[in-house]
């Protein structure tokens, strides 16, 4: 077992023998140790005092630590033996009683985003900090006792450079006057009783603008925070109208008024997620701090995370769960939070429909994560932290998400809004479990609820719905069933809550002419309202997303579907088809091409940007991973060739003509299409309306690079005139995926042997490294693969203190999908088959394993001969 695991029944041992009460912490960032002299690594090494009071039954215990080393530590006051300290661990012998300890360590600065982060800006030399703490990493920057049920105030104090704009989860205090070394002193008061992975620090040359939010408690600070180099970029705006709209949407529907002193929104570089619900101190990912034109889906996706976060605030720091096994209702929750709100603020004021984007997006990670080999129930056993980190994923967000659309369905809006304020109420900076959540639910609606949480939250498995239908020779229903089917490893029937939409055409348009809402449950569920009613044109399941579960059609239906559905007037409607389409070839039931023609026919009457971006995103996928090698030239031309009728058919300078050029960029893929993109570079032969803005020419000279069309001279040049962050790590993933063998093997080299590569720039690396049409130049990396994927299990070598976070992204992106045959699977089976991985890796593996048998499976559909 890794020594930095903690496992579930080590937390419940320890949460009895020990109860927290506060923390204070010092933290020196300015390169001085204890005695004010400079460290050896100034930029490297921090030093940081914990002092932590908390009650003892007695028990032997520890409290956690990653560190470089343990200088001082005092129990009580009391001198213990720093040499005490290993794997991560102090051991503690303290009697039954009130205990005060004192901890000083030498701690190290990430550069994976994992715990205390250091950054410096190469657009101007400023340096920034942020933690990042979730799920066990406050122990990288103090002594704590890491586990959300061990809750406790905290106070930070910290030292820092003269001018720097420190932030925690408290106000913001006035610092000192600068001392003789120009340091000044920053004391923040303590917080309420909060949990170790929401406590924050961010610090640096910030930019920093300050505001306030109006809540049912009066104004309170909001300070909007972000790189000087990246202010221009900071639309402060629309960010704070979004999150004041939370605000009023949140206090209303909660029932309880904002639990904190301030709410800072943060935007900090190299952030591995979208975004962390630090009370009141949020970090989110400056990416969405766009310094190019995107379209309206950007924007609403942005709008998604900073309502999601601010849900949490709520659910999830003011009421914490117990142990990590109920992460998936706190992200969940989040989850169908924010898009309840943004539901909401539609209803009062107009604009899209937040859950055509679920649909069309985040429902779609869902189905794919419930289809995999590591699918888990959403309340998933989560018995140590290695397990944790592998279960943020589509189940844990979207599938619950759904799940608790339904449960609001099922309950009623009313019903579930006053279970959950009573929940928070009853639990108010305390922790619980989701049993105490389904007690206050239960209450409010009077219904029993166990059987819909057996359902859905204790099983895995997506189900399907298919129509079968028959019909008379008058073109009317003689018989219509919804057949419902499982997979063998998880054949759970449930009983889906569903609409059956009927469209009928209306001049240009298909429009729905009746619903029927019912419940499917078993192996077969007859419609018989449907019976002796004339044939749809369209007879669409699961209409209005109630349900989760895939769909099929019956066959008229889906032709209709197929042939007319830019004609479809629901977006929603048509999100679902979308989804249904792409999930098909997933499922190796509709060739590739079939899709790559659907997709280049109907994506220029698509109005919802979110499925133009993400059946965009898809269409590469089929033309490359899902279409067999012989095939692939083949789809690929006649996508560009779709795909550039459409951009050409697109308005000027609208949204549409965005995501379009960005696809045609991505689909070149011989000297003709090479030509077209140098000559859009040069400022030449471009669309009306289209600006090739800064990003945009870096994803032009990646697909350069990738045809070998373009050199490191040319990155190089264009790193000078971007000198920014975004620049550097666009150049690296650039040079990554240039045809030439050095270029190839310094990107290896920087991908699985330099410690010192940021986690920002060493994804971008890895995501550029393997191409299509690249293959015979990347065969020797095959074997390099299953050697990193040795010493990542046995955390060697520089795998010993990289972060999950940077050993998961080498698992993932480097996996040789372009050259992973049958030949490769019966390899790699044969190769885990000792049982000398560790459960992560082997994880990470079993996903790409199926990845590669779904697309091995399409290619096979798509090559076999049409009937």
């Amino acid at each position: 077992m890794n020594p930095a695991n903690l496992t579930r029944a080590e937390a419940r041992r320890r949460s009895q023998a020990l109860a927290t009460h506060s923390y204070r912490v010092s933290v020196d960032l300015t390169g001085a140790d204890t005695h004010g002299q400079p460290l050896a690594q100034p930029e490297e090494t921090f030093v940081s005092t914990t002092t932590a009071r908390f009650s003892s039954d007695g028990s032997d215990s520890w409290i956690d630590l990653i560190a470089d080393a343990v200088l001082t530590a005092e129990l009580d006051g009391r001198a213990l033996d720093p040499t005490g300290f290993k794997h991560s661990r102090l051991p503690l012998q303290a009697p039954a009683g009130e205990h005060e300890l004192t901890v000083t360590a030498l701690c190290r600065y990430s550069r994976t985003g994992e715990g205390l982060h250091r950054f410096t800006d190469p657009a101007d030399g400023r340096t920034y900090l942020y933690t990042q703490f979730e799920t066990a990493d406050a122990r990288r920057m103090y002594a704590c006792f890491e586990q959300p049920d061990l809750k406790a105030t905290f106070q930070l104090t910290v030292r820092a450079p003269q001018g720097w704009v420190v932030v925690s989860n408290s106000l913001a205090p006035e610092p000192s006057a600068p001392d003789a070394t120009g340091a000044q002193l920053w004391s923040f008061a303590a917080t309420p009783r909060i949990s170790t992975y929401i406590t924050a620090l961010i610090a640096g040359e910030f930019y920093i603008e300050p505001g306030t939010i109006n809540t049912a408690k009066g104004e309170i600070p909001a300070a909007l925070v972000c790189r000087q180099s990246m202010r221009q970029y900071l639309d402060s705006d629309r960010i704070r109208t979004t999150t004041q709209r939370g605000f009023d949407v949140y206090e209303e529907a909660f029932g309880r008024a904002y639990p904190f002193a301030k709410y800072d929104q943060l935007f900090v570089p190299e952030f591995n997620a979208g975004a962390m619900e630090n009370a009141g101190a949020v970090t989110i990912r400056d990416e969405y701090l766009f310094r190019s034109k995107v379209t309206s889906a950007q924007y609403e996706a942005r709008d998604n995370t900073i309502v999601h976060e601010l849900a949490h605030m709520w659910f999830g720091d003011l009421v914490t769960m117990r142990w990590w096994d109920d992460l998936w209702l706190n992200e969940s929750f989040a989850e169908w939070c924010s898009h309840y709100c943004q539901q909401r603020v539609v209803e009062r004021l107009g604009g899209t429909d937040p859950w055509v984007s679920f649909a069309g997006a985040r429902k779609g990670w869902a189905y794919t994560q419930d289809q995999l080999p590591t699918t888990h129930p959403i309340a998933a056993d989560m018995v140590d932290l290695e397990a944790v980190e592998q279960n943020f994923d589509g189940i844990t967000y979207a599938k619950g998400a759904s799940v608790l659309k339904q449960l609001v369905a099922y309950v009623g809006e009313e019903q579930f809004l006053a279970g959950v304020r009573e929940y928070l109420s009853d639990h108010a900076f305390g922790n619980a479990e989701f049993a105490d959540l389904l007690t206050a639910l239960q209450k409010a609606s009077g219904r029993d609820l166990h059987d819909f949480s057996g359902q859905w939250l204790t099983t895995s498995g997506v189900n399907t719905l298919r129509a079968d239908v028959t019909v008379d020779a008058d073109g009317r229903y003689t018989s219509f069933e919804i057949v419902q089917t499982a997979p063998a490893e998880h054949p759970t029937l449930r009983t889906h809550h569903i609409t059956v939409g009927l469209y009928e055409p209306e001049g240009e348009r298909l429009l729905r002419s009746d619903t029927i809402e019912l419940d499917v449950s078993g192996e077969r569920t007859a419609v018989p309202e449907l019976v002796g009613r004339s044939h749809a044109a369209l007879a669409l399941l699961n209409d209005q997303d109630l349900g989760f579960a895939k769909i099929r059609l019956d066959r008229h239906s889906l032709s209709t579907a197929f042939e007319r559905i830019g004609e479809i007037e629901d977006p929603l409607a048509r999100a679902l088809i979308w989804g249904m389409a792409w999930d098909m070839v997933y499922d190796a039931e509709l060739p590739a091409a079939d899709y790559i023609a659907l997709v280049t026919r109907g994506i220029g009457m698509e109005t919802d940007m979110t499925a133009v971006r993400t059946q965009l995103r898809q269409v590469r996928l089929a033309a490359s991973a899902y279409t067999a090698p012989d095939g692939r030239h083949a789809a690929t031309a006649a996508l560009f060739a779709g795909l550039r009728h459409q951009l050409a058919a697109a308005e000027p300078g609208s949204e549409r003509q965005l995501p379009l050029a960005d696809a045609v960029i991505a689909a070149a893929f011989d000297a003709e299409s090479a030509e077209l993109l140098a000559s859009w570079l040069a400022g030449e032969q471009l669309p009306e309306g289209l600006v090739i803005d800064q990003d945009r020419r870096w994803a032009i000279l990646t697909t350069l690079a990738r045809l070998g069309r373009t050199g490191a001279a040319e990155i190089a040049t264009e790193a000078e005139r971007d000198q920014t962050i975004s620049g550097a790590e666009l150049a690296a993933g650039a040079r990554a995926a240039l045809a030439d063998p050095a270029a190839k093997a310094a990107a290896w080299s920087l991908a699985t042997e330099d410690s010192d590569v940021p986690n920002g720039t060493h994804t971008h690396i890895c995501q550029q490294f393997w191409n299509y049409g690249q293959e015979s130049l990347l065969t020797p990396y095959v074997d390099r693969y299953l050697q990193v994927c040795d010493l990542i299990s046995a955390k060697q070598g520089i795998w010993a203190t990289r972060g999950h976070a940077v050993s998961e992204t080498v698992l993932t992106w480097l996996w040789p999908m372009p050259l992973a045959d049958r030949g490769f699977i019966r390899r790699i089976d044969a190769w885990q088959a000792d049982g000398h991985l560790s459960d992560s890796v082997r994880h990470t593996l079993s996903e790409r394993r199926e990845a590669t048998l779904r697309a091995l499976a399409a290619q096979e559909l798509g090559s076999a001969p049409r009937i």
